[in-house]
């Protein structure tokens, strides 16, 4: 089972790397959001993806966009990893992998990885966007795209 465009983005919590527990919908109403899922913190494509996010974060937030990312890394791990990399957005911990299977994000490498996956949700919560490639570099660029593509429509 599958996230599919137009559905909304589910109602599921999860742990920051604060170890608040956050709820994925909390911005519904709010502003756009872009969820992304990534194998694993301190690895070199997941730190490049991470970097890119970072790099466009303002131009994200200028767009009243929230990027969340999520992997099955600690919460502890995931504050290191903000840190030492300047992070300034949201970071959730699915170590039980039950957002990954909410979202219907699929291992890579033969099952050998956890896949890497972004989505781009309207104001609304709407899904507008999935990409699913292992090439972390793209990810950002897409979803930044798709995001000042509503700016556009609006």
């Amino acid at each position: 089972m599958a996230l599919e465009l137009g559905e909304t983005i589910p109602n599921i919590s999860l742990i920051d790397e604060n170890g608040k527990d956050f709820k994925l919908n909390k911005f519904i109403n709010k502003k756009a959001v872009v969820v992304y899922f990534y194998p694993k913190n301190f690895t070199p494509g997941c730190t490049k993806e991470a970097c890119e996010f970072r790099d466009r974060y303002e131009d994200f937030k200028e767009l009243n966009t929230e990027v969340i990312a999520i992997s099955s890394d600690s919460e502890e791990s995931h504050t290191r990893f903000k840190a030492y990399y300047k992070l300034p957005f949201i970071f959730l911990s699915d170590k039980d992998r039950n957002a990954r299977k909410t979202f219907g994000v699929k291992p890579s490498l033969f099952g050998l990885l956890p896949g890497r996956e972004t989505f781009v949700f309207d104001k609304e919560g709407k899904l507008l966007m999935k990409y699913n490639n292992l090439n972390a570099s793209e990810h950002t660029i897409k979803a930044f795209k798709k995001i000042k593509s509503l700016q556009n429509e609006s």
